[in-house]
């Protein structure tokens, strides 16, 4: 096996994908110590927050507050999710620097998700693109549904080439590939990604895998053989997606940095500050979280050193 990847960002979701589909809301307080430790454990790029309709995602009625009490890294970046000019608006006021906007390989998903088919979405986000830019904010795009969409079956790969592209031209600096309901398998992986680096370069792509069949670390390895190097995931394996029926758990960030230090891939992230960082949310949660890695700790397996593939 090569891999022809010597080091990989890790965008941690968290605090935004991972809480805003948990039942429960953690109070404003324990969010900011979370993110606060997401940082000193090394992550570089951690989600704080989405500016969305409180009334559809409470969980996230608090992220103005939440993102202006962290104390912020100058070395981290703090993107928030913004849906449309109103959410925008909304994070201008917060002094946001780094944006993320959403859309779908699936009109279907799109639809039941936020009411808009695909190209309904792209005309409610080229204002929003282009203010944002006069801003001098940075961009980020995701695309759902990439690999296989709950209510149409398979996604052409060509339409997650066609949707990822019309993002690159919005202004997104990069965007995460979604495997939304978690159904993607290695050579699937690797088929959509060759076709994607057709066109755009492995730089502008991230990988944003979930773990609901147990293939996200597959699915993982084999996008690192295709040479892509950034990867969403959610500490603790917290959250899914509650418009994908059956979705649950995003790949967990300690179950990717285990695997990546023991590859010597390096990543800069504590495995042992990450755990502790989990910790702190996971006390407020009406469930363990799901991470293996965790777990494992949990039933008191000691922590495993870095140890380089020979």
């Amino acid at each position: 096996m090569r891999i022809p990847v010597e080091s990989v960002k890790v965008v941690e979701v968290g605090p935004r994908d991972g809480l805003q589909n948990e039942k429960v809301t953690i109070p404003k307080e324990a969010k900011i110590e979370y993110i606060t430790a997401l940082a000193d454990a090394g992550l570089k790029v951690i989600e704080a927050g989405a500016f969305v309709s409180p009334k559809w995602v409470p969980q996230m009625a608090d992220t103005a507050e939440v993102y202006r009490e962290i104390p912020k890294d100058p070395g981290v970046e703090y993107p928030v999710l913004v849906p449309n000019m109103k959410g925008l608006e909304r994070a201008i006021d917060a002094g946001v620097k780094s944006i993320a906007i959403f859309t779908a390989a699936s009109d279907t998903f799109n639809q039941r998700n936020i009411n808009m088919t695909i190209d309904e979405s792209f005309e409610n986000y080229a204002p929003v693109a282009l203010r944002a830019r006069e801003e001098q904010m940075r961009i980020r795009g995701y695309v759902s549904t990439a690999f296989g969409c709950p209510y149409e079956g398979d996604v052409p790969p060509e339409k997650v080439l066609e949707v990822t592209a019309r993002l690159l031209d919005l202004g997104c600096y990069e965007v995460s590939v979604g495997d939304t309901i978690g159904v993607g398998t290695p050579m699937q992986v690797q088929g959509v990604i060759g076709i994607l680096l057709q066109v755009i370069p492995a730089q502008k792509l991230a990988m944003h895998f979930h773990d609901t069949r147990g293939t996200a670390l597959a699915n993982t390895l084999a996008a690192l053989e295709m040479g892509i190097a950034t990867f969403d995931a959610s500490s603790g394996g917290l959250g899914g997606c509650p418009y994908a029926p059956g979705a649950s758990g995003n790949l967990a960030t300690e179950d990717l940095i285990y695997m990546l230090d023991r590859m010597a891939i390096e990543t800069g992230v504590s495995l042992e500050r990450l755990v502790a960082a989990s910790s702190i949310v996971g006390p407020y949660l009406d469930h363990p979280l799901p991470g293996r890695y965790l777990q494992a700790c949990t039933r008191g397996v000691p922590f495993a050193t870095k140890t380089p593939v020979q």
